[in-house]
């Protein structure tokens, strides 16, 4: 028997119940048994029944080794709160672990103004070289009556030197940290513009998920052959200069790279379109969304 004055107070005694609930109404709320929680915690399931049950008085160590299995901050086991919070838990532990586009969709569902005021009138066009990304994020601002603004063109205004120096002076990290410094930079200062991005910015995860977002994002698509033809028709001849394999190569980088470009808000296939018919369905796209507040067409 504990003599009277090591006896836990009835404050803590208290403490100790709600340790106990907090814990048996997290672990049910993710789904865990207790033989689960015991192996990942590395508490013994006798000490789990003894705890959940207002019996064990727990040491601060081990209960942050059942908040750390749990996915929970340990305070959140130790302050009482309402019924819903197992829900709320798992909502949130299923929130952490989901990808960015997972996340942005769970958002606009539960709150469907705070997408709107996270990307403004901010639109981005996304795809690879030869889509129309360009020609068609020029026609789009003049219609929005918003500036167009070509990433990699801020960047090489930034540097003073065109991208592939860059690159070759910085290598390729160096390039990809100047990009997010860019985009960055662009999203704090404009609140409405139309922005195209080079095809490659899917190969750094945390730049593409401040695109998406911070912007209204518009996948521009076209056939292989027409993103080929379409920069040869530029005057561009190095995609296709000495290199036998260049189509196929240019089909594998878009194979590569369709499940982010998916992750687009929204697409549009400018494949066997002239310029003026994808400048209208791009605005039709738009305007059917409501994106942006006004248009001067």
């Amino acid at each position: 028997m504990l003599k009277e004055a090591q006896k836990p107070s009835e404050k803590a005694l208290s403490l100790i119940q709600l340790v106990g609930t907090q814990v048996r109404a997290a672990r049910t709320g993710v789904g865990f048994s207790r033989r689960e929680l015991a192996e990942r915690s590395g508490v013994s399931m006798r000490y789990l029944a003894q705890l959940e049950g207002g019996e064990g008085n727990i040491s601060i160590g081990l209960l942050q080794q059942v908040a750390t299995a749990l996915e929970l901050p340990i305070e959140a086991l130790i302050t009482e709160t309402t019924s819903q919070t197992a829900e709320l838990r798992h909502v949130t532990a299923l929130y952490q672990k989901a990808d960015v586009a997972t996340r942005a969709r769970a958002l606009q569902v539960l709150d469907p103004t705070r997408e709107r005021k996270s990307k403004a009138e901010r639109i981005c066009l996304i795809g690879l070289r030869g889509a129309g990304k360009s020609t068609l994020g020029a026609l789009l601002a003049s219609d929005l009556g918003v500036p167009f603004l070509e990433l990699n063109t801020e960047i090489e205004a930034r540097i003073g030197v065109p991208v592939r120096e860059i690159i070759a002076l910085y290598g390729e990290d160096g390039y990809r940290q100047i990009e997010a410094e860019t985009l960055n930079k662009i999203i704090a200062t404009h609140e409405r513009l139309v922005l195209a991005v080079a095809g490659g910015i899917v190969s750094s995860p945390q730049t593409f998920d401040n695109v998406l977002t911070d912007f209204h994002t518009i996948w521009i698509k076209a056939q292989p052959s027409e993103h080929m033809d379409r920069v040869r028709a530029q005057g561009d001849l190095r995609p296709m200069a000495g290199n036998p394999q260049a189509m196929e190569q240019l089909r594998q980088i878009l194979k590569t790279r369709e499940r982010h470009y998916a992750k687009a808000s929204y697409q549009l296939d400018t494949s066997g379109q002239n310029i003026q018919t994808s400048r209208a369905e791009l605005n039709a796209l738009l305007k059917a969304h409501n994106i942006s507040k006004s248009h001067k067409i």
